[in-house]
């Protein structure tokens, strides 16, 4: 593989279903100890990796999209105040609040939570749950490529093609 192609892996991760299962137990084990409403993660890119908890449908990509810009904006404030960087962000509303953490270098964990909880909680819980995230992401970043991909049934593509024509 050249350098190129290697770059753009280790940039980008490639999930299965058994990673986004480890991840969304964690994400589940977390609002269950919290009290949050929602448990978000999105990469540093902005696309939302996975989510559990009371999540509105229709603005997740907006939300992630958001989230990712902020923590960015915050990277450069925390730049010219000179710190590499701010870990983690706060945002209180009259009803929600949100808290976004960096998860390793990677992704975000964005935890929306309104007065069911409090924030000394949400920051209890997810700065384990944040290290939880980091060693999953670290495995799938360092996994071997090809490794844990579900592959296709040998006869998958007469498969598709027969249900295709099925179709139409």
């Amino acid at each position: 593989m050249g350098t190129r192609e290697q770059k753009l892996r280790s940039d980008r991760l490639v999930f299965y279903k058994s990673d986004v299962t480890k991840l969304e137990g964690e994400l589940d084990g977390f609002l269950e100890l919290s009290g949050a409403r929602s448990a978000l993660l999105i990469d540093r890119e902005g696309h939302l990796v996975t989510k559990r908890g009371e999540v509105q449908q229709n603005s997740l990509d907006s939300i992630s999209a958001l989230v990712a810009g902020s923590f960015a904006a915050t990277r450069e404030m925390a730049r010219l105040l000179g710190e590499e960087e701010f870990s983690t962000l706060y945002h209180q509303g009259q009803r929600d609040s949100i808290q976004v953490s960096l998860v390793g270098d990677r992704a975000l964990f964005a935890v929306v939570f309104d007065e069911r909880t409090n924030l000394g909680m949400v920051r209890y819980y997810a700065s384990e749950t944040t290290r939880r995230l980091d060693v999953v992401l670290t495995e799938v970043a360092n996994r071997p490529e090809g490794e844990g991909e579900e592959k296709l049934a040998s006869d998958f593509s007469k498969s598709a093609t027969a249900a295709l024509d099925q179709l139409f």
